[in-house]
């Protein structure tokens, strides 16, 4: 009996399912659309942020703000189609950001975003329309709570905000306007093409 123990045992191995790979969970998750299945796709906050929304910004959650400077306009209050970004805050260590896809009053708006709540036991879905409320002392959107689907209700964090990134382009300042306009207004009378070179670097 005890021989045959080393064939049992390799035997028994044989049975359990290999550790999957990150591409077969991926796959199995939806994400790349292969083996036939019908779960929801796996999405992690930024490219869905930037899906919705139409801003053009990569990388990392927390990256976002200070992305979006010179590029997009930014403010600290809450207006359908802008982008929500998070601070890190706790076990939040690369931020979050979600898309504003309505404002109910002062304090509280409607959000589309992924990687939030676990749905069904899982991370990276997809939630449209969830709550966040402002509860910030000052009324500004520095600190808000969000829905949180496994409690049907808004989460008890205090999650702190940069503020909101639009997709209208951030304006030129005045000043470097002018210098563009006066480098182009110079093309025209020297060297056109190098001026005018010039002068859109001086725009950037």
């Amino acid at each position: 009996m005890l021989g045959k123990l080393p064939i049992l045992l390799v035997a028994a191995l044989a049975l359990i399912p290999a550790p999957a790979s990150a591409d077969t969970i991926a796959e199995s998750q939806g994400v790349t659309g292969g083996g036939g299945s019908n779960l929801p796709p796996y999405l992690q906050c930024v490219p869905y942020a930037r899906q919705v929304s139409g801003i053009e910004i990569r990388g990392d959650a927390w990256t976002w703000w200070q992305q979006a400077e010179g590029h997009y306009a930014r403010g600290p209050q809450p207006k359908v189609g802008a982008v929500m970004a998070f601070k890190p805050y706790g076990r939040m260590e690369l931020g979050h950001v979600a898309a504003v896809s309505r404002i109910i009053d002062s304090r509280t708006v409607l959000l589309r975003h992924a990687n939030w709540s676990p749905i069904n036991g899982r991370r990276g879905q997809v939630e449209d329309d969830v709550a966040a409320v402002d509860v910030s002392p000052e009324n500004d959107w520095s600190e808000v709570r969000v829905w949180f689907d496994p409690i049907q209700n808004l989460g008890a964090t205090h999650w702190p905000v940069a503020g909101f990134i639009y997709p209208k382009k951030a304006k030129s300042p005045p000043g470097k306007a002018r210098l563009a306009d006066t480098q182009i207004a110079k093309a025209d009378l020297d060297d056109p093409i190098g001026a005018i070179i010039q002068a859109r670097l001086a725009e950037r």
